[in-house]
């Protein structure tokens, strides 16, 4: 079978005859009828609840058959096993650290539809985001809601052709619509953004976007997928693929805490680990060549983002600042998030994948420059909280330029011809229309009974019913958890106990994470749990041996254990002051 590409589209539609409401998730046992499978392998379809334990346990079950195995934890790998497990197909998500650990916790914190985009003439990626961004507020509006941006303008006739633009904007977005661009005189402008450096300022377009946590995002998503049967793990990293007559049929693993081994069998394996994709690519060592028309497979080009993060004060109340074009053509933003203000992002090539990717001094210096030239208190070095960088996978050719910024944000869903199905690009807001893409494949490419995406009004994890709207609004990212987590603190007053002045988070909340969310390190608490670490990188390292002490009773782990996890922290956290620059 040749290999394939599909850009940004489906690559096929469903019918009628192929729909099917949801399967008995009760059902103990289902037989694959499949003449490619071995007999002694059994499809089961196991019934979980969110704790490392209970999912090692389903692993360990060798007379499981799996429809879909996905490898990697970040937001596409999440809404792909979301997607298939919505379907009804029996599926296993593997990430090699933590959920969300790389690039999908440290995004600029928008859902939105690109509005750069429409410069460049991307008006059906676009028009497929700002469809995406309205399913969103309406399927996780306790992690993801409208936020209004003020555009200001300078030069005569900019503001109309913004305006244009951002009706264009409101347009594309037909019924999926959750605010209308308006125009600002320069007061109106100014009163809005009330630091906003006033001088040379002619008026602007005020225009509404979306605005999420993403780690919470990623959290939701993995307990949503549990919630429809699926088996989700970290720290479980893929160490080959498993071929059967050169086709792929499964992954070996290791367990990073045990070191244990174990393969896993399944029908279609899903490459979605993002910067990392290269690297499971390698593994497909058996690969045909393609056909001329596809070439070869697409390039993984890495691009850095990076970000700041300062107090309030310079930048109070609820709208964000957008300059759609500073000097070197990239859009800055300044946004109100979890009672500071994020500022970003730049946009840097780079050549090498790391773990830990930490923002140059160039880029900190572009950020507080060109901050400074718009708000009326330039910030500086001592006023960061924490800083951070993201690594962006963008589809890249095997010759000709790959300058990132002229680079398409679009996904590339590639099948070679040993079934392995990877998926490069993409971005946050488009991650359930990337899942659904990727598990058409993966019907198609495996054999897999075909049966239509249900997630397009699918209400995740935790969502609170229209009479709860209100916990939506109050930046509750738990959702109806949150009753849960104040049980826990009737149950134990202590677990009230702030985390550390400087931050919102509650003992409770380590517990809750510890207990219900896997959470398997003083890092996945502090940096994705909560988001202490993207907030104020000094208080979560004043914090961490509380944390410690915490997770080490309710996991019950050894002092030492304690003592191995401050020090790893502490070398992470360093990362995200500014003073290590």
């Amino acid at each position: 079978m040749p290999a394939s590409i599909t850009r940004g589209k489906h690559s096929r539609g469903l019918d009628a005859t192929q729909k099917s409401d949801f399967p008995n998730l009760d059902a103990d046992v289902e037989v694959h009828r499949d003449l490619n499978v071995p007999s002694e392998f059994v499809s089961l379809k196991p019934r979980v609840i969110m704790k490392r334990s209970e999912m090692l346990a389903v692993m360990e079950d060798r007379n499981i058959l799996w429809d879909v195995i996905v490898i990697g934890g970040g937001a596409t790998g999440l809404g792909a096993a979301v997607e298939a497990a919505a379907r009804g197909h029996r599926t296993l998500l593997v990430e090699a650290e933590d959920f969300a650990k790389g690039t999908s916790s440290r995004s600029t914190k928008l859902i939105h539809g690109g509005v750069r985009y429409l410069r460049q003439g991307r008006i059906g990626m676009v028009r497929q985001s700002l469809r995406e961004r309205e399913r969103l507020l309406q399927n996780a509006p306790h992690i993801v809601h409208p936020l209004n941006f003020v555009l200001p303008t300078y030069r005569w006739g900019a503001r109309a052709i913004y305006y244009a633009g951002l009706k264009t904007y409101d347009l594309l977005a037909g019924q999926w619509i959750s605010g209308r661009a308006q125009l600002l005189s320069r007061s109106e402008t100014c009163d809005r953004i009330s630091t906003l450096r006033a001088e040379g300022v002619r008026g602007g377009v005020l225009y509404t976007d979306g605005q999420f946590d993403d780690a919470r995002l990623a959290m939701t998503l993995a307990a949503t997928a549990v919630d429809l049967g699926a088996v989700v793990v970290n720290y479980m990293s893929v160490v080959r693929l498993v071929k059967n007559q050169q086709r792929v049929a499964g992954v070996i693993v290791r367990d990073s805490e045990s070191g244990n081994e174990l393969e896993l069998r399944g029908r279609a394996v899903l490459n979605a680990t993002g910067v990392f994709a290269e690297d499971i690519l390698s593994m497909d060592t058996h690969q045909q060549p393609v056909s001329p028309a596809t070439k070869e497979h697409p390039k993984v080009v890495l691009s850095q983002g990076s970000h700041i993060v300062v107090d309030a004060s310079f930048l109070p109340g609820t709208t964000a600042l957008m300059i759609p074009e500073t000097d070197d053509g990239r859009v800055l933003f300044a946004i109100p998030w979890h009672g500071k203000v994020l500022l970003g992002t730049t946009d840097l090539s780079v050549k090498r994948v790391t773990h830990e990717p930490r923002p140059l001094p160039l880029e900190i210096e572009y950020l507080l420059e060109h901050a400074g030239r718009y708000l009326q208190r330039c910030p500086t070095k001592s006023d960061i909280r924490a800083c951070f960088a993201g690594l962006r996978p963008l589809v890249g050719a095997r010759s000709g330029s790959n300058a990132t910024a002229t680079l398409s944000r679009e996904h590339e869903i590639f099948t070679a011809s040993s079934g392995l199905i990877t998926v490069i690009g993409g971005k946050w807001t488009t991650y359930r229309h990337m899942g659904e893409q990727l598990i058409d494949q993966a019907e198609l490419s495996a054999g897999l009974p075909r049966k239509e995406s249900r997630t397009a009004s699918l209400k995740l994890h935790a969502c609170p019913s229209i009479d709860d709207a209100s916990e939506a609004t109050s930046g509750n990212v738990y959702g109806t958890d949150a009753h849960q987590i104040d049980a826990l603190i009737h149950e134990s007053p202590t677990l009230a106990t702030r985390l550390h002045p400087r931050l919102p988070y509650r003992a409770a909340e380590v517990i809750w994470a510890a207990r219900h969310e896997m959470a398997q390190t003083i890092e996945d608490v502090l940096a994705r749990r909560t988001r202490a670490l993207f907030l104020d990188a000094h208080a979560a390292l004043e914090s961490a041996a509380f944390v410690g002490e915490l997770m080490q009773q309710e996991l019950k782990q050894s002092a030492e254990w304690q003592v191995d996890q401050l020090q790893r922290f502490s070398v992470i956290a360093r990362g995200y002051c500014e003073e290590t620059l």
